[in-house]
């Protein structure tokens, strides 16, 4: 695994920021009465998809690090239940709610692989 010079240069974070430009566009075709409910909940939870790993990117011990990540894991599944709550009423077809649960499902498996791979001081460079 090559060193990340940034946040940026993460695999997880890149498949991260694909995924929030898709939700931030669902969140754009929500009915008016859905503007500050569940569009606002899908924004929020989609930007914190990346911006968790970037400041846990930028914190000193890598145990800031996980945590960060964790939260981040966490988003990731609360925009899992927004986007049943968006095919349950409609708002979505089956079809690019099963695409984007799989991008979803990707992203985790690859975060997950990320924490352990910083989940020890002999992984992060900045752990002493």
């Amino acid at each position: 695994m090559a060193i990340a010079k940034t946040f940026q240069d993460l695999e997880v974070w890149k498949i991260g920021r694909s995924l929030r430009r898709k939700l931030y566009e669902i969140a754009k075709t929500l009915p008016a009465h859905e503007r500050y409910n569940l569009a606002g909940q899908i924004r929020a939870a989609a930007i914190s998809l990346t911006s968790n790993i970037a400041e846990g990117f930028g914190r000193f011990h890598y145990k800031e690090n996980v945590q960060f990540c964790r939260i981040a894991r966490g988003s990731a599944c609360e925009v899992q239940d927004h986007l049943l709550a968006c095919l349950d009423e409609g708002y979505i077809s089956p079809a690019l709610h099963q695409k984007l649960d799989q991008e979803l499902t990707i992203f985790l498996r690859t975060l997950n692989a990320y924490i352990k791979a910083i989940g020890s001081p002999k992984t992060f460079p900045d752990a002493e």
